[in-house]
């Protein structure tokens, strides 16, 4: 599996988003891109809510490059938590068909990113 997904970064399909706390890595996950399609592998945490962070960073630059769903893979009670839900199978088809065709997305994260979870706290002009 190590030789398979290394090939697979290597590629350009493998990629990991990783939360770090005072230069250790604490948590994330890793994924698969194929076009505009992303299918989400494994998360570990080795501190509490890491992996969430490396998926709220994965789903912000997914939403601002016009991702619009990431294939989690399981129905779990943690992933329904923060917002994931079963699909069709036909339409989870469709979507793969059509996300696989389009240009691949910009693998490297933007703090601009954020804004799409987090409100602006700036005053309205």
């Amino acid at each position: 599996m190590v030789d398979a997904y290394s090939a697979l970064h290597r590629a350009g399909y493998a990629h990991s988003i990783e939360t770090w706390m005072g230069g250790r890595l604490m948590g994330g996950l890793y994924c698969i891109g194929i076009g505009r399609a992303v299918f989400g592998e494994s998360m570990f945490a080795l501190a509490t809510d890491t992996s969430k962070i490396a998926l709220a960073a994965l789903v912000c630059m997914c939403l601002r490059q016009q991702v619009p769903l990431i294939d989690c893979q399981q129905n779990t009670a943690h992933l329904a938590s923060l917002g994931a839900r079963e699909i069709e199978r036909t339409v989870f088809l469709r979507h793969v068909c059509e996300a696989y065709a389009q240009e691949p997305l910009q693998w490297s994260f933007n703090p601009v990113y954020w804004d799409v979870l987090l409100p602006s706290s700036a005053p309205a002009a």
